[in-house]
């Protein structure tokens, strides 16, 4: 059976606001919810193929992609769309959550609360390095401020010999449940804000925190071939999570400062090399500096015009975790001599008067456009 097309399915244009797709949605879901439909297979199928609308029209990227393609743009994907492919368990409570804020709809109380655990804080810091490490690779070290576990009470916030005890208003939960017709509504332990448990005697040293502030120092190692704005994550080096709960993540930022010679696109190095008019006339050869720090000889040839381009092959940056480098180019600048000896402008008159055409067919060609369009 054909799917139906999922603005059809909530009753939105195209056009629709995200305020009023999550409007439709909510509409939909109240009046097909199994709760309220007991053993009505019919609903069933459309609340779920209402949540298969929803995940999809809700979500910026997966909409684009489905206003472009359609349902073939989820075909295969896994999840990502599609009603054949739609996760509906996985993605049920991150729907209603969107939809509903803080109330479930039958969800047990241990999957809600086990979406808000005590995970710890991830971290950003920002690093700055020079073009040459990033071809080379460099090994940083940096020092951060951070919350670490709590050494007295080991992260449990509690009194050393002493025990968190069960929250007595939700029975050790987190959440509390009532019924309102056909919903069960589910909230966050007031008392307890949903931790299950209370501490009535808290660790003297982190006042029941389960962490204390520490100033740690890590060493980094920057990989060759790291651009400007990359990413790296350590693992386990954010903050203590509360009462034993795990660590966050620690990311570096990294930004690439500017070279005096090279420029950088990706793994691309460019930079202008200036060479005389008689050079670029006559030919020359040069030595060229490269970003390992070495030198390459090239010949440039007689009649080079200024901006063409010439490639070094391997000599740019080395691609992230592949044992592969980009090129370099040079880009031809000729300079004109902004002050002549007599001599020079001699010289030059003399070669003025010794030109022909031949010797500059740029020059020829754009005049003899330029005489037909005068003529027209």
């Amino acid at each position: 059976m054909a799917k139906r097309d999922y603005y059809e399915v909530l009753g939105v244009d195209k056009s629709a606001s995200k305020d009023e797709i999550k409007k439709a949605y909510r509409k939909l879901a109240l009046k097909y919810h199994p709760d309220k439909n007991k053993g009505n297979k019919a609903a069933e199928e459309k609340f779920k193929e209402g949540s298969e609308a929803y995940h999809v029209l809700s979500d910026d990227k997966r909409k684009a992609n489905y206003d472009q393609f359609g349902h073939a743009a989820f075909q295969g994907s896994g999840g990502q769309g599609g009603f054949g492919n739609f996760d509906f368990s996985s993605s049920f409570s991150d729907i209603f959550e969107d939809v509903f804020g803080d109330f479930g709809f039958g969800a047990s109380a241990g999957s809600r609360r086990g979406r808000s655990n005590n995970r710890g804080s991830d971290l950003r810091y920002d690093i700055s390095i020079d073009l040459n490490d990033a071809f080379t690779g460099t090994e940083k070290k940096i020092n951060y401020t951070t919350y670490k576990k709590c050494k007295t009470c080991s992260g449990s916030g509690a009194k050393p010999g002493t025990k968190p005890s069960a929250c007595s208003y939700c029975g050790g939960q987190g959440r509390v449940r009532s019924s309102q017709g056909f919903f069960t509504i589910q909230q966050t332990c007031p008392q307890c804000g949903g931790e299950g448990e209370k501490i009535t005697s808290p660790c003297n040293k982190c006042n029941g925190m389960g962490k204390t502030q520490s100033s740690e120092s890590v060493s980094v190692k920057i990989p060759k071939g790291v651009d400007d704005g990359t990413r790296i994550r350590l693992a386990g080096k954010g903050e203590a999570g509360n009462k034993g709960g795990a660590n966050g993540d620690l990311y570096l930022f990294v930004s690439v400062e500017p070279h005096s010679i090279f420029k950088r696109s990706e793994e691309s190095l460019y930079y202008e090399l200036p060479i005389s008019i008689a050079d670029a006339a006559l030919g020359t050869t040069v030595e060229v500096p490269s970003i390992d720090g070495g030198k390459t000889k090239i010949k440039i040839p007689s009649g080079t015009q200024s901006g063409k381009q010439l490639r070094l092959k391997g000599k740019g940056m080395p691609i992230l975790k592949r044992n592969i480098s980009g090129d370099l180019y040079i880009r031809i600048i000729t300079e004109v001599p902004t002050s002549l000896t007599k001599k020079q402008k001699e010289l030059l008159e003399e070669f003025k008067t010794l030109e022909d055409t031949k010797s500059n067919p740029l020059i020829k060609t754009f005049f003899d456009k330029a005489k037909k369009f005068w003529k027209n």
